[in-house]
């Protein structure tokens, strides 16, 4: 009876501390800040972008900041309308040039909202 009673305390020792620490714990989160989409965007005008870096950060959405979401959506469309994507494995632009245009006036929009919100 002794040992069942120790098998039992220390089952529940162990399933408790597992149910407690799974509890206090969150799931991790990625949270999109605008110096994250200036360093994309610089990186798809700079032709150094990969497609998987673009789609990971673009195609993730931003819940926080509904201005920031806006810019998100704003870049996935361009990519819709102008995007190349069979060129990137050649070095060539993500953006054809019309893109390339509209996407720099998107990040010197946003550099320049970033630079009025700090003190």
């Amino acid at each position: 009876m002794a040992l069942y009673l120790l098998v039992f305390g220390v089952c529940l020792l162990v399933i408790g501390s597992t149910v407690i620490i799974l509890l206090s714990t969150r799931t991790p989160r990625y949270r999109t800040e605008s110096h994250h989409l200036l360093d994309v965007f610089d990186k798809a005008l700079a032709s150094q972008v990969s497609e998987s870096e673009w789609h990971t950060l673009i195609g993730y959405p931003i819940r926080h900041d509904e201005y920031l979401e806006g810019v998100r959506r704003r870049a996935v469309h361009l990519m819709e309308e102008h995007g190349r994507r069979w060129q990137i494995a050649q070095g060539k632009p993500l953006l054809d040039t019309r893109g390339q245009s509209e996407l720099q006036a998107l990040r010197d929009h946003l550099a320049a909202r970033m630079a009025l919100r700090q003190p």
